[in-house]
This record gives structure tokens, sequence and C-alpha cells, in this order.
């Protein structure tokens, strides 16, 4: 079994980036966002369960899930946030789960934004990696980006762990405060060590 490592860290902290730098590197990855789309997309099971909590209004015309008002449902009502974290969350598990057992390197990466948050994939993870940067560039990034308003991101921000909490939780962690290139150098060194580790894995003892 490849060990695996789970990427988390606050919003706007770089997680994108971090993941995309393992990636470079041939190191496998598993996005807990990327398989939330693809459940509750047309025809998946996730949408399914979704149509039948919540009917039709938060559909598209085109049958698609209306992300943006989602979102701000979500954000804006805990009770609804708590009843579609039960529809999807083990739908995600299950998945997340079945790919990481066809892994064929000797580590790989979970990528999951609520990992410590919520814990339910938690019982999957052998370190836990926190990208980390101060909140107020946090909440610079995500306005940049996104346009929400920063009422909207300190909303979000606010259903997460703070950041010396999620430090404190943290096995390994990259400084993402700085620029962009400061990454790769930081993921090289941790490319090392969870081989490293899943080499001792694997030794006899």
């Amino acid at each position: 079994m490849a060990l695996v490592v789970g990427l988390t860290g606050g919003i706007g902290s770089g997680k994108s980036a971090v993941s995309d730098a393992f990636a470079r590197l041939g190191v496998e990855i598993v996005d807990a966002d990327s398989l939330a789309h693809e459940l509750s997309a047309p025809g998946a099971p996730g949408l399914a369960a979704i149509r039948a909590t919540f009917g039709d209004d938060l559909l598209l015309p085109s049958g698609d899930l209306d992300r943006v008002r989602l979102r701000r449902l979500v954000f804006a009502d805990p009770a609804v946030r708590s009843r579609l974290e039960a529809m999807l969350h083990p739908l995600i598990a299950a998945e997340a789960r079945r790919r990481i057992g066809t892994w064929r390197g000797a580590y790989g990466i979970v990528a999951v934004p609520l990992l410590l948050e919520r814990g339910g994939l938690l019982s999957m993870i052998d370190r836990v990696l926190v990208v980390d940067c101060p909140e107020a560039e946090q909440l610079r990034r995500v306005v940049a980006r996104s346009g929400l308003a920063e009422a909207e991101v300190r909303a979000i921000m606010a259903t997460q762990l703070d950041r010396t909490r999620r430090l404190a939780r943290a096995d390994d962690v990259i400084d993402n405060a700085g620029p962009p290139e400061a990454i790769a150098p930081q993921v090289a060194a941790l490319d090392l060590r969870y081989r490293q580790l899943a080499a001792q894995r694997r030794s006899p003892r």
C-alpha cells in the first residue's frame, strides 16, 4: 500500500499550486473537490441525491448543478451544508479509497480542503501536509481571483480551522507566503522525504 499524504490548507493558501507541483514530479493525485464535481455531474449518484433532497431549483437549464447558487446556500445555512455533506462525503470517500488502491507509486497525494475540519478521510491518511500562508494573504488572493466580496470570503474562512490550529495538526508544512517559484523546491524536498518514508514502511523489520 502506498504512503498516503493528505494535502490541505485554508482557502487561498495555494493547495492547487502545490498539488500541481507534486503532479509534475509524477506523483499520483486524488482531489476531493474534483471527485465532488464528478459525483454531482448529470447522471452521477451525487446529483441524483441532491435533486431528491432539494428538488430541481438548484439545477441550471442544462441540467447541470448550479454550483454558484449551491455554494451561497451552503455557506448561508449550516443545516443545508450538513445535509449536503451527509449525501456527498460517503460517495467521495468511497471513490477516493478506490483510486488510492490503484496507485502504482511509492506515495500519493489526497487533496482535501476540509480534511481536518470534517475528518471523514483522515482514516486513510498517513501524513498531513498543510499549505500555509497568512490569513490576510488568503483573503487577498481569493478576492482577487474569484470576485467574491470580502465578507463572503470571510464567511468561508470562518468554516475552516484557524491558522494556528491547522498548523498544530500538520506533520509537514509548505510555506506559501512568498512567490509562486518558492513552492517547487519545498515540494522537491518533501517528495524525497515521502519516498524515503515509503521505502522504510516496505522494509522488513
